[in-house]
């Protein structure tokens, strides 16, 4: 993939750590310039409180050989976003690339707790964050998409259409969240094609994001020591894997076939060919139905 986003211009909005930071920095690695958002930087950090900025996501991006340029944002402020926006038009003239990541809502949902146990506020915070910063984003950045032909927009989310349709997702809240961006990702795709644009709505697998692998206490060198605690987090993946599904789709001329789709990174993966960084090409939402729903044994063999 090296150069073959020589020129386009990115946003990753969310790019402060997770899978927002490794679409980044793979965008980065196949030569595009990415703007990387986001509230926690080395001046001030989010609620989160956490060491990861992106100032260091974008020192990433340039290193892996593209132009990383961090701009804080809090994407549930319109006029920040305005201000963001004015900003690349200003310095770039153009939008090819852009990647809704804002979530923030790891903290605030409560696993198998139904909504009239659930703690209102946190849940009502949680989609706020979680959907609508990306329609405030979409709203004020699509029309710099648009002045070009062959803009691609992706919705992270966390489920496949099919998956989430047929499975109740931790709560009420983080369900209707995730299931919100699957829509906004179909409905974009409806206003989008027609004006020469493509959108789509993406999801990694089981991610060992920083937060994922300080909560089973390893690192990405040692992950596997929390196989015994965790057997089925064999299937898990870097946020790099997810990065290079995104960079493959905004490299493909043929990306509208894909418009209004819901798509993972497994899926992705074996259509472009791309690996995760250890070689291997874990498809962890076949996995996820054919092995760990129906209580077999964790094995990977032939899903990475």
């Amino acid at each position: 993939m090296a150069g073959a986003l020589e020129g386009r211009i990115a946003l990753v909005a969310g790019a402060t750590r997770g899978a927002g930071r490794g679409i980044a920095v793979e965008l980065g690695a196949a030569g595009a310039v990415v703007y990387v958002t986001g509230r926690s930087t080395r001046e001030r950090r989010s609620e989160y409180d956490r060491t990861e900025t992106i100032e260091d996501t974008a020192d990433l991006v340039t290193a892996a050989g593209g132009r990383g340029i961090a701009v804080p944002t809090d994407h549930l402020v319109p006029s920040e976003v305005r201000a963001l926006v004015d900003r690349i038009a200003d310095e770039q003239g153009r939008l090819d690339i852009l990647v809704n990541d804002i979530w923030g809502g790891e903290r605030l949902f409560e696993w198998d707790t139904p909504v009239w146990e659930h703690d209102l506020d946190n849940g009502l915070r949680l989609l706020r964050l979680g959907v609508e910063t990306h329609a405030i984003t979409s709203h004020h950045a699509l029309p710099l998409l648009l002045r070009h032909p062959g803009g691609l927009v992706v919705e992270m989310t966390d489920g496949t259409a099919e998956y989430n349709r047929a499975n109740y997702r931790v709560s009420f809240f983080y369900d209707l969240a995730k299931s919100s961006v699957l829509r906004m990702a179909y409905a974009l795709g409806r206003e989008l094609g027609p004006r020469g644009a493509t959108a789509v709505a993406l999801t990694p697998g089981w991610l060992r994001s920083e937060m994922m692998l300080e909560n089973f206490g390893v690192t990405e060198d040692n992950w596997r020591d929390a196989l015994e605690r965790v057997p089925h987090f064999a299937i898990s993946e870097t946020p790099f894997y997810v990065g290079r599904a995104v960079a493959a789709l905004a490299a493909d001329p043929e990306r509208a076939r894909w418009n209004g789709e819901s798509l993972s990174s497994g899926g992705l993966a074996r259509t472009y060919g791309f690996t995760d960084r250890d070689g291997s090409r874990p498809d962890a939402w076949r996995y996820l139905v054919e092995v760990q729903d129906p209580g077999k044994p964790a094995d990977t063999s032939g899903y990475r």
